[in-house]
């Protein structure tokens, strides 16, 4: 059974930093590919950052430059490293995992999900 266990978040003001950990069970993160999602109120849930098994990442525009997405196999864990935080970066972050090595940008791609951590940033 797969699981996803998302850590780190906080609130912090803007222009600081937070590091956001997945700590995964029940599969071999290794072999497939793994994202960062995010959902502020009101919004839809979009895709932050992806890492495929060969760890090629991948970002969205807006955090392009201040956030980095890096696994740890050994661990079997994903994180995400946010710098420069921005008042807009609040949000719950998701962590997801797919049956597949590479990654796609939907939430439809996605098959398991963990439950989330709330970033809060303040101006």
């Amino acid at each position: 059974q797969v699981q996803l266990v998302e850590s780190g978040g906080g609130s912090v003001q803007a222009g600081g930093s937070l590091r956001l950990s997945c700590a995964g069970s029940g599969f071999t993160a290794r072999f497939y590919c793994m994202a960062w999602f995010r959902q502020a109120q009101g919004k839809e849930r979009e895709g932050v950052a992806t890492i495929n098994s060969d760890s090629v990442t991948n970002y969205t525009d807006s955090v392009k430059g201040r956030f980095t997405v890096s696994r740890d196999n050994a661990k079997n864990t994903l994180y995400l490293q946010m710098n420069s935080l921005k008042p807009e970066d609040t949000a719950m972050y998701y962590c997801a995992t797919r049956d597949d090595w590479w990654c796609g940008d939907r939430v439809e791609q996605y098959t398991y999900w963990g439950q989330g951590t709330q970033v809060t940033v303040s101006s």
